[in-house]
């Protein structure tokens, strides 16, 4: 039987699958009680390829995960990403009601709804709509409108948009699975969530966070989430890279990637050299860790011009940012913090999970950010989802309708 007292998130990535359980105390504060982990091969880029290999991944990371924690899990919220989702801000403005002109949660829970009246292709759906900040009578900058007075009411939203089709096959995966969805989390929401600080996200922040086949970018300024994006290509790009420039295999690349690879320009290689296999394994050869780092370094720049060309296109002047936060799986990369700080022109630090207890060393690391700001975002959503009469309405919620019919 399921206790009440867990939450669980999946991360389903390109190259491993993570699972993370955690207990949520009377006080609301969480503890992680279990983890597990199992290679990904039925993912690409955020899309399904492979729906039972994607099953007995999701399969494989939550048994290592229930097994740690002596309990059973039977829902979870769902990290996505990939191309297909899309952002944009939005504004909303309503009548405040009531004779006392006072605001109350129905009005913004109103005002919040009218921001989220855009126009969308029948193939896509809403996942997140995010309040940035409110406005009441034209008094900008109010994080909680509620019991102020006026007349008129303001929200600025980000709006977050997913290809319902590709949403609904990741959850076919974790249904088949034997796991409830209880929501779908952008995984740079949920990523920002674990390892970014409140003066980050008040002071202007930008999170890149690096996967093996996606860079998930978000934005936050003023306290909220201003812009998110998805670049296409991630750590994998990079291992691919050093195969074909040392003649290896990507498993012997990738291996090598962490073990001598530095994108670090400052530090002094030498004639430093390490073994590589042949790609038949049986013989070894030198090579030079400067070559390496040159490959490293060039695939990585490629990725941060993406990013920098997205962020001067989305975000204006007055959006003004502070730092750089490197996180996920690509943030493992020595010296990918001082070579996005040089490239950015911004201070920039390795993001690793914060903000919840027991976490050991394994799990303490910026690989496992998204599978923890999985619960931690999840538990937010739900509690702020939830009415006084026990209706709720957050994303999964949103969602049921459409989901139905692809996943019975």
């Amino acid at each position: 039987m399921a206790r009440s007292d867990l939450i669980a998130g999946l991360d389903i990535g390109t190259t491993k699958t993570a699972a993370v359980i955690a207990t949520v105390g009377r006080d609301g504060d969480m503890d992680i009680v279990g983890f597990g982990v199992c290679p990904s091969v039925g993912l690409r880029k955020g899309v399904v390829t492979d729906l039972e290999e994607t099953v007995k991944s999701i399969e494989g990371a939550t048994e290592t995960a229930e097994r740690m924690a002596g309990a059973h899990i039977e829902s979870a919220f769902v990290g996505v990403t990939g191309e297909h989702v899309r952002s944009q801000n939005s504004h909303g403005i309503v009548a405040v009601g009531g004779d006392d002109r006072e605001v109350v949660p129905g009005d913004v829970k109103r005002v919040v709804d009218a921001s989220s009246i855009i126009n969308l292709t029948a193939d896509r759906q809403i996942i997140h709509t995010l309040p940035r900040e409110y406005a009441v009578d034209g008094q900008n900058g109010i994080t909680d409108p509620v019991g102020m007075s006026g007349a008129r009411l303001e929200v600025d939203t980000h709006i977050v948009t997913a290809g319902s089709s590709f949403v609904a096959n990741v959850l076919k995966c974790v249904h088949r699975a034997g796991i409830e969805p209880t929501g779908v989390i952008f995984e740079p929401l949920a990523s920002g969530a674990a390892v970014l600080l409140p003066e980050e996200r008040n002071a202007g922040v930008v999170l890149l966070d690096i996967g093996g086949g996606t860079t998930d970018v978000a934005v936050y300024w003023g306290g909220g989430v201003y812009h998110t994006w998805t670049v296409p290509v991630g750590g994998n790009i990079v291992t691919n890279d050093v195969a074909l420039g040392l003649k290896t295999s990507f498993q012997e690349a990738e291996n090598i990637k962490h073990a001598y690879g530095t994108a670090d320009m400052s530090r002094d290689l030498g004639e430093e050299t390490f073994e590589v296999k042949a790609l038949s394994g049986r013989t070894t050869r030198s090579a030079s860790k400067t070559f390496l780092r040159q490959i490293i370094v060039a695939r990585m720049t490629e990725i941060f011009k993406l990013v920098r060309a997205n962020l001067a296109q989305n975000c204006p002047p007055e959006v003004m940012l502070a730092e750089l936060v490197v996180t996920g799986g690509g943030a493992r990369l020595e010296g990918i913090d001082s070579l996005a700080s040089e490239f950015f022109d911004l201070p920039a630090r390795i993001g690793t999970p914060m903000h919840v207890g027991g976490l050991t060393e394994t799990i303490k690391n910026p690989a496992f950010a998204t599978a923890v700001g999985l619960v931690l975002f999840g538990a937010s959503d739900h509690a702020s989802t939830q009415s006084k009469d026990g209706e709720r309405k957050g994303v999964w919620f949103r969602m049921t309708s459409w989901l139905s019919e692809y996943i019975g």
